[in-house]
């Protein structure tokens, strides 16, 4: 499949967030209860691209850290040098779901049996869960396999990987679509693999949709 071809790539130090961003803090932020599940610690869903990215810029301020993201209606640019949160990249969100340097080449986030690590079509009741609850990955990161999909930052494009860099990419300069990663809380087992790619128009909000935030290594 040319959408999974293996290639390699480096990426700068990040931090990213254990957990994926919970509807309690949302509304902390926001304001609002977007969501169509119901539960302070429950993922954040049915938040589109542009509402993440919104809810990013938001929390750096609050937090009296510079905004990664200059918001002009539908046109969003990025300060990669900027201090705030921000939407990982493709590549970051593989790297960390892979487990990065302490990777074990496990298919899901965190092992080969998709119970222990997911919430997914077999055991989810159709809904989400709390967030953390399975067992992490080898970094510690919890439900980058199932839950909900989380948003990242790239414009979709199959066969980008034929002509990005392999250092830092950042995805195609325009697309229809932004990618999201990881499956969710209605998918078969063979959708929550690392290597599984979704995307969706940045307008479009669900209940199978939610995020987590990275911000700049330093």
């Amino acid at each position: 499949d040319d959408d999974e071809t293996q290639h390699e790539v480096w990426v700068s130090p990040f931090y990213m967030s254990r957990y994926e961003v919970t509807q309690g803090e949302w509304h902390e932020v926001m304001r609002s209860s977007p969501s169509h599940f119901s539960g302070d610690s429950l993922p954040v869903e049915q938040v589109s691209w542009y509402d993440a990215v919104k809810y990013c810029n938001e929390l750096s301020v609050q937090n009296g850290l510079t905004p990664v993201y200059t918001i002009n209606g539908t046109s969003v640019t990025a300060d990669w040098s900027a201090n705030g949160y921000r939407l990982p990249t493709e590549a970051e969100w593989e790297y960390a779901a892979r487990g990065g340097n302490a990777s074990e080449g496990y298919i899901y986030a965190g092992g080969n049996n998709a119970g222990k690590v997911a919430w997914y079509l077999d055991n989810s009741g159709n809904e989400t869960h709390p967030v953390g609850q399975k067992n992490s990955n080898e970094l510690g990161l919890y439900d980058m396999s199932g839950n909900v999909r989380e948003w990242c930052w790239d414009w979709y494009g199959g066969v980008y990987y034929e002509s990005s860099p392999s250092s830092d990419p950042r995805g195609p300069a325009s697309g229809s679509y932004r990618v999201n990663r990881g499956g969710r809380w209605g998918d078969g087992a063979g959708y929550l693999r690392s290597a599984n790619r979704y995307s969706d128009s940045p307008g479009s909000s669900n209940a199978l949709l939610g995020f987590r935030l990275v911000r700049r290594g330093f």
